[in-house]
């Protein structure tokens, strides 16, 4: 069952537990983020995004194509300038499906659905091959361009998927396949063997600086 929701699509893949910080300038998005304020219950003031497949992020044709997966975001923090236009920052929530869009109004309304990942039990095996792989990874990409990652990463397996796949430093179309993957075990399993292509990247060519690790903040609230 599908409900309405504020949409501000972006030209990158966000994941659930990120946290987002964002330059607000176009009319249209200005005008969401008032319609947020309006709302007087910080929990409410949710907006969605899904990535920007083809076209622009802003402009006057706005976007032309959009992935249908995207997440659902909250609102934390804003800071007016001057000019009108604003700094925000929100944290990505669970996913959505957005299954049609209205650009009519002030700003584009989606239909969107929920989108949890699927139940299941994900080995043990699968667990310490991911960790492992992004251990080598994080490793080889120090060795060639300092200290991108340091932290000790999540137990938990849905937690984990999220925050190795924010991380990977993955073009859009492959992280976005990340984010789509059906379940915590799908997406470990789809990202140890992304990584480990990237790191068989780095071992032919050593001298090629590799794509810089994703800095966006990860909170698993």
């Amino acid at each position: 069952m599908s409900t309405p929701l504020p949409m501000f699509p972006l030209s990158t893949v966000v994941f659930p537990g990120v946290s987002l910080p964002l330059h607000v300038f176009e009319d249209r998005y200005r005008a969401l983020v008032h319609h947020l304020l309006r709302i007087d219950d910080p929990a409410e003031r949710v907006f969605g995004t899904v990535a920007v497949r083809e076209g622009y992020e802003v402009g006057d044709h706005g976007s032309q194509s959009l992935y249908r997966v995207g997440v659902r975001l909250q609102l934390t923090d804003v800071e007016a300038n001057d000019d009108g236009t604003f700094e925000i920052e929100a944290v990505a929530r669970e996913r959505i499906v957005l299954e049609g869009l209205d650009p009519s109004g002030e700003f584009a309304v989606g239909d969107v659905a929920e989108h949890p990942d699927a139940e299941g039990p994900v080995p043990e095996e699968v667990l310490t091959r991911a960790r492992a792989t992004f251990t080598a990874y994080r490793a080889a990409i120090s060795e060639l361009q300092g200290t991108t990652f340091s932290g000790s990463l999540p137990r938990d397996p849905g937690y984990l998927s999220w925050t190795l796949a924010a991380l990977a430093p993955l073009p859009m179309a492959e992280r976005q396949s990340l984010l789509e993957a059906d379940s915590p075990r799908d997406r470990l399993e789809l990202v140890t063997s992304l990584l480990r292509e990237e790191l068989r990247a780095i071992n032919v060519i050593p001298s090629l600086p590799a794509t810089e690790v994703a800095r966006t903040a990860w909170s698993p609230n």
